[in-house]
């Protein structure tokens, strides 16, 4: 039995839920519940922390998974992508404030980021030789250059308009990213056929 980690909640598990949906794939996933078997085929749904996902992989806990391109740079986990899914698209990007004047990279040497994507986060700064000291949070980071805690935001982009509705405005992105199918170090060729 295959054994699968998806998102369990947020803007993954939708677009999981109706990949596995079109594959004719049928679960029933009662409120609450983390695993489940699916009714017509040999395969088990974890419903997992998006940020958990890769260590259970790593660890053999679950042999494929559905996650973002964007936590695997994150988490800088080796794992193989076996497809690139072509849903929950979104890029990294740094924003800042709509009344900042932003004239390039340069602008972010000796400020404040606030980020839920530090290693990303340090990476960029450090390949663009930019110095800025990071405020790590684990969501809401918008809020950040608000109430003086950061000068400038990274996260995660859909459409903009979170960054909108908090005053911001995206000077620089980052990286894209999709949903895609990746697979657990234990699990071999012939399990995949």
């Amino acid at each position: 039995m295959i054994r699968l980690a998806i998102q369990k909640s947020g803007r993954l598990n939708k677009g999981s839920l109706n990949l596995l949906t079109d594959c004719g794939i049928s679960i029933e996933n009662g409120e609450d519940q983390l695993k489940v078997s699916a009714r017509n085929f040999p395969i088990e749904i974890f419903f997992l922390r998006n940020s958990d996902i890769p260590q259970y992989l790593k660890d053999g806990v679950v042999d494929l998974a559905i996650v973002g391109e964007n936590l695997l740079k994150e988490k800088e986990v080796k794992l193989k992508v076996i497809e690139k899914l072509g849903f929950s698209s979104c890029r990294t990007s740094i924003a800042v404030p709509n009344n900042v004047q932003f004239n390039g990279i340069q602008d972010l040497d000796g400020k404040r980021i606030a980020t839920s994507y530090p290693n990303t986060v340090n990476s960029f700064l450090k390949k663009n030789k930019i110095k800025a000291d990071l405020h790590i949070i684990n969501g809401s980071v918008e809020i950040a250059p608000n109430i003086g805690l950061a000068d400038a935001i990274c996260d995660i982009v859909s459409t903009g308009s979170t960054l909108f509705k908090n005053n911001l405005k995206e000077v620089i992105k980052i990286g894209d990213s999709q949903a895609v199918l990746v697979k657990g170090n234990k699990l071999n060729n012939e399990q995949l056929s």
